[in-house]
């Protein structure tokens, strides 16, 4: 990044962040704290109003509003696509505001820019089935956006996989993620004692309480899931059916490794049934090698499969 791209970076970060220190801004842009402090000196001798104070960092003088930013193609491009993708997969309020947001765009694109981001619009599409087919998640992301601005709890009825009954859960929502055409909710479960993610499409009487929460100032959507999944599963799939393997990879899975006997996948789960109904589909076209609960398993289902679908002797005779 040259100077000129660095400042302006500079003024962007300090504009979105508030307050930022010299250490912050350095490790942000891969240079020294030195730089930065020459950085920060010519910003201010150009005029931009840079306030710093010790031991706390810098910040723009409360008013300051950079001018309208230029976009170049990949830049529109992707906020185009980008707000094309909100307003697919996210609720009413949401969606509304993607367009419009998208409008702004385009509203002060040069024409041959604005024509080329067209042109791409028209020729990339993300396509996500959730919402269509449950048509409650777009409801339930409403109130949750609202419960995570708000900090406030939920309470609502969770279907379980591994339950035949649902249970009533009251949670703190630290976050939404997207994952695989699926929305999850990270969150504090009070019922459970824990962080716990569930799934959007497995709740029911979705309710926001008056009860407040404070979230973790260390809390990133990043960490927490992977803790939980103590439980190594390594199985091994037929050489014919590992590409097809490989592109449709389960969310479990942690690493993979093509042999002479196959592809080897190790996954990290929670228990057995997180990915059983995943390698039954599969078929014999998958060797389970650990661990042996879950082979015990495997044999279970495929004796009750086999049981339901043989032809009934009686009748052959």
């Amino acid at each position: 990044m040259n100077r000129t791209d660095r400042l302006l970076a500079i003024l962007l970060e300090l504009q979105g962040k508030g307050q930022l220190r010299a250490e912050d801004l350095a490790a942000t842009f891969e240079t020294s704290k030195r730089t930065i402090y020459r950085d920060v000196q010519a910003l201010s001798e150009a005029g931009v109003p840079v306030i710093s104070v010790p031991g706390q960092g810098y910040s723009l003088m409360p008013g300051y509003f950079l001018p309208p930013v230029n976009f170049n193609t990949d830049e529109a491009i992707m906020l185009l696509l980008g707000s094309d993708f909100m307003a697919q997969n996210f609720d009413a309020r949401y969606r509304a505001a993607a367009q419009s947001a998208g409008r702004k765009i385009e509203a002060v694109l040069p024409p041959k820019l604005r024509d080329e981001a067209h042109y791409l619009q028209s020729s990339i599409r993300f396509i996500s089935m959730d919402t269509a087919e449950n048509p409650a998640i777009p409801d339930r992301l409403q109130q949750l956006r609202r419960a995570l601005i708000e900090c406030r709890s939920v309470r609502f009825h969770y279907q379980a996989r591994q339950s035949e009954k649902p249970t009533v859960r009251e949670a703190d929502p630290y976050g939404l993620v997207h994952i695989a055409s699926t929305w999850y909710l990270i969150a504090y479960c009070h019922t459970r004692r824990g962080r716990r993610n569930f799934r959007l499409d497995r709740m029911d009487d979705l309710q926001l309480l008056a009860k407040t929460f404070t979230r973790p100032a260390n809390f990133t959507l990043e960490q927490g899931p992977d803790r939980q999944r103590n439980l190594i599963v390594r199985a091994v799939f037929d050489h014919p059916i590992a590409r097809w393997v490989q592109e449709a990879p389960s969310y479990f899975t942690t690493a993979q490794e093509q042999r002479r006997d196959g592809l080897h996948v190790t996954f990290a789960v929670r228990r057995e049934s997180d990915i059983l109904q995943w390698l039954l589909g599969w078929g014999q076209h998958v060797r389970v090698l650990e661990p042996e609960s879950l082979r015990q398993q495997l044999i279970a289902e495929a004796e009750g499969i086999l049981r339901i679908h043989r032809p009934d002797k009686t009748l052959l005779t």
